[in-house]
């Protein structure tokens, strides 16, 4: 006869392989971050030094044409940093790790499976977390309907075009408000400067913006004049647009006089 209660509380002990695998997985995982934080204690940024790699970073012609988003808001238009300014900010000011990571997948009431997905960025040295948690169905509209995905390498691809923008969001909300500001001014300057408006340009410009269903004439209707008597802040302006259309932020019906594609 057993004289004790057993207690509720008790978890009985699991000696299967996947729970050891388990417990190995996530003992490594923590044995990572710790070694990440105390490289970023012994080795902390030079913030001046950090600062000037980025300004310099953004003296770069090609980082800054993709340099600022632009989009339509309450009838005013509101530009900031594009995907590619947060993940070359992160990695000049240094000691950060940024990216998105599945954490599980389901199955909806309509039968399309969907994945849960967290992006994240963390400051190592001031050991600042910033995570946002969103589903990803696994389904593609087209014009003539939509369809399950059922293909890993697309499924992949899905979530990271919908990670990016909240990775981007989880940078720009730990990286210090007046480093962005600078380092979009610096972009800024670089664009004025470099504009390039000649003929060979301009076609390289059209040829992007063709993907999003925007011809030649979509463009000079929108800038009302000709391509070849465009004006640099206006090649600024379409850069910007373009690097909004191409990080999803909007389409290209907020802009020019197209179809919904």
């Amino acid at each position: 006869m057993n004289d004790h209660v057993q207690n509720p509380f008790a978890v009985a002990p699991r000696n299967d392989a996947s729970s050891a695998l388990a417990v190995s997985d996530q003992a490594r995982g923590v044995a990572e971050v710790q070694a990440k934080l105390l490289m970023a204690q012994q080795f902390p940024r030079d913030q001046v030094q950090a600062m000037d790699n980025i300004l310099n970073a953004f003296t770069r012609p090609r980082l800054a044409e993709v340099a600022k988003y632009q989009f339509s808001r309450g009838g005013s238009e509101v530009d900031g940093p594009s995907i590619r300014s947060a993940e070359t900010i992160a990695q000049n000011w240094g000691n950060m790790e940024f990216g998105f990571r599945e954490v599980a997948r389901g199955r909806g009431t309509d039968g399309v499976t969907y994945s849960e997905v967290e992006a994240f960025a963390f400051d190592l040295q001031s050991r600042t977390r910033r995570q946002l948690q969103f589903q990803v169905r696994h389904w593609r509209d087209t014009k003539k309907g939509g369809y399950p995905i059922k293909d890993e390498r697309d499924i992949y691809e899905l979530m990271s075009n919908m990670a990016q923008r909240r990775v981007r969001a989880c940078i720009l909300a730990i990286v210090p408000g007046d480093v962005i500001d600078a380092a979009m001014e610096q972009a800024e300057i670089t664009l004025k400067s470099k504009a390039d408006t000649s003929p060979e340009a301009m076609q390289k410009m059209i040829d992007a913006f063709a993907p999003f269903g925007v011809s030649k004439d979509h463009i000079e209707k929108r800038i009302q004049r000709r391509l070849e008597s465009i004006q640099p802040a206006q090649v600024v302006s379409l850069k910007k647009i373009y690097a909004s259309l191409r990080d999803g932020m909007s389409a290209a019906f907020d802009w020019f006089e197209v179809e919904d594609a």
